[in-house]
């Protein structure tokens, strides 16, 4: 595993796309538990190096009802983005993750993860690429319903400050949703 996540570091394939050096930011270790497929990095995260060091992290930390030390031991969440580095901004928001990474790394990876027990969705992108036909008309209905694809695969919105509107929308996400991803969390965990 270290000398793929060492490959992965040195990354280059998309870097005449990116607006910034290349700056893989994942984590995962043969032991991770729960791997977290979500987007790519923001400018904050490109700049630390710290997956989820920013609001979405903290949103996401409080919807798996984990506190800072548990979540950043890799032998509990593997961190496995669409797009490895920050893929620049957008109107609102970042842009997409680079389509690159996926076919290029993420089989290698999941290939070495021998100890997960679920894989948490973080928005469309990860959803469309994992779930593929079983992925539903658009996220809030793939979200709604999240128990047709437990034990493997919980899907969830991205927690960034953007989707605000659409959590207010869809109140049952965190009435429904939330206390059954904290109960499987807390039982992988325990």
């Amino acid at each position: 595993m270290q000398k793929l996540l060492q490959e992965i570091s040195q990354c280059q394939v998309c870097a005449e796309y990116l607006p910034l050096e290349p700056r893989p930011v994942l984590r995962v270790t043969k032991k991770s538990k729960i791997l977290i497929i979500g987007q790519a990095p923001g400018l904050k995260v490109h700049t630390s190096g710290i997956d989820w060091d920013d609001q979405s992290g903290k949103k996401l930390r409080t919807w798996l009802g984990v506190d800072n030390y548990t979540f950043y031991n890799s032998d509990n969440f593997g961190i496995l983005p669409m797009g490895f580095c920050y893929p620049g901004k957008a109107k609102s928001g970042d842009l997409p993750p680079r389509p690159e990474c996926k076919p290029q790394w993420h089989d290698k990876v999941v290939k070495q993860l021998e100890s997960v027990e679920l894989t948490i969705l973080v928005g469309q992108y990860a959803q469309k690429s994992y779930l593929k036909d079983r992925f539903e008309m658009n996220l809030t209905e793939t979200v709604r319903k999240y128990n047709e694809f437990l034990p493997e695969f919980l899907p969830i919105p991205h927690p960034s400050p953007t989707n605000r509107f659409w959590i207010a929308k869809n109140k049952w996400f965190e009435t429904d949703v939330i206390p059954i991803l904290q109960q499987k969390v807390k039982e992988i965990l325990k």
